[in-house]
C-alpha cells in the first residue's frame, strides 16, 4: 500500500484515472499516491489479471472493472496504453468525462493523437497530450516505480489554437503535476516532437530490433552462440529490442513518417560510413567516434544517465 509523504502538498486534483496500468501508469499512480498529487487514484486496465495484480499490489484507491467507471467523476484523465489505441479510447469515453476534466497521455506520439481528438465533440475539456521520456523495457504494473520520472523530461504538447486562459490555466496545472513527481517539463509542437522522438528513441529501437533479428537469423552463427557470447554492445540492444512489442508497433505505425525522414538520412549516413571501412579512411571513422563521444559525455553531464559501469542498471549475476 503506497501512503503520501508527511510534506505532501495539497493535491493538484480530485480524481485521477489512469486507463491502462503498465510500467508507465503504475509509476504514475504510484508516484501521485506518495507525493499526493490527487486526492483519490482510480485505475482501469482491459487485462483481468493485471486489475487483480493492481489490487494486490495496492497502488491504487480504486481499481475499476470499466474505463467509464474509471472515469466517473476525475478531473483528469490520464492514458497509457500502445499510441494506436490512445484516440479510439478518449473518443469512447467522450460523454463518460466530467465536465472541465483535463485529458493527457504518456504516448510516444503526440501529432496523431492530437489530430485524431481534434473534432472530439466535447468544447468543455481540456486535452493537452504529453509524453514522459522514462521507462524500461520492462512492462505490467509490477514494473513501475515511483521515482521513475525524477529529473527526466516530460514533454506536453498543448493544442495552439486554444487561446482562452482557462486552457492555459489547465496547462500550467498540468505541468505542475508531472512536476510534482520530480519531471522536468517542456512545451513542445507536436509535429516536432515527433520528428525529436523519431531521433532519440524510435530510430535506436528500430535499429536494436533489426539487429537483434539479424544476429537471430545468421545461418554462420548459432542461436547459442549469439548469447553465450554477447559482448556488451549485443547485450543493449537486446535489451532495447525486449521492449513492448505492441507498442513499438504503434509507435512506428503512428509516426511514420517522422521515422521515414529519420531512417533516410540515417541510411545516407551508414552508407557513408560503409565507404569509409572500405577504402581504409581511418581519419574519417576517427573523427566520427570522437564527434558521438562527445554526444555521450553531453547525455551524461545533462543527468539523463549514468558514467557508473553498465550504467548504473541492476545486474543479475548466476
Amino acid at each position: 500500500m503506497t501512503t503520501p509523504r508527511p510534506d505532501a502538498p495539497a493535491p493538484l486534483y480530485t480524481r485521477l484515472a489512469i486507463i491502462g496500468c503498465g510500467m508507465v501508469g503504475s509509476s504514475v499512480a504510484r508516484a501521485v499516491r506518495a507525493r499526493g498529487l490527487a486526492q483519490e487514484v482510480a485505475v482501469f486496465d482491459p487485462d483481468p489479471q493485471a486489475r487483480a495484480r493492481i489490487a494486490a499490489l495496492g497502488f491504487a484507491h480504486v481499481v475499476s472493472d470499466s474505463a467509464e467507471g474509471a472515469v466517473n467523476g476525475a478531473d483528469i484523465a490520464l492514458f497509457a496504453a500502445p499510441p494506436l489505441s490512445i484516440v479510439p479510447a478518449v473518443r469512447a469515453l467522450a460523454s463518460a468525462f466530467a465536465p472541465g476534466a483535463t485529458i493527457t497521455d504518456v504516448g510516444s506520439v503526440k501529432a496523431a493523437i492530437a489530430e485524431g481528438l481534434a473534432d472530439l465533440p466535447r468544447d468543455d475539456l481540456f486535452i493537452i497530450p504529453g509524453h514522459p521520456i522514462a521507462g524500461t523495457e520492462k512492462s505490467g504494473p509490477d514494473a513501475g516505480r515511483e521515482g521513475l520520472f525524477e529529473g527526466r523530461w516530460t514533454i506536453l504538447t498543448p493544442d495552439p489554437s486554444r487561446k482562452d486562459a482557462a486552457y492555459a490555466a489547465a496547462v500550467e496545472r498540468l505541468a505542475r503535476f508531472w512536476e510534482g513527481m520530480g519531471a522536468q517539463v517542456e512545451r513542445m509542437d507536436d509535429r516536432h516532437h515527433d520528428l525529436v522522438l523519431a531521433v532519440t528513441s524510435h530510430l535506436p529501437h528500430l535499429i536494436a530490433y533489426n539487429i537483434v533479428g539479424t544476429a537471430a537469423d545468421l545461418e554462420e552463427v548459432t542461436r547459442g552462440e549469439v548469447i553465450k557470447y554477447s559482448a556488451g554492445g549485443f547485450r543493449d540492444f537486446t535489451r532495447i529490442a525486449a521492449s513492448d512489442p505492441v507498442m513499438w508497433r504503434d509507435v512506428f505505425l503512428a509516426n511514420k513518417d517522422a521515422v521515414l525522414e529519420i531512417l533516410g538520412r540515417f541510411t545516407e549516413d551508414l552508407q557513408a560510413l560503409s565507404r569509409a571501412i572500405r577504402w581504409g579512411e581511418g581519419d574519417k571513422l576517427q573523427e566520427l567516434f570522437t564527434r558521438t563521444r562527445e554526444i555521450r559525455r553531453g547525455v551524461i553531464d545533462a543527468g539523463q544517465e549514468t558514467a557508473e559501469p553498465d550504467f548504473g542498471r541492476e545486474r543479475t549475476r548466476g
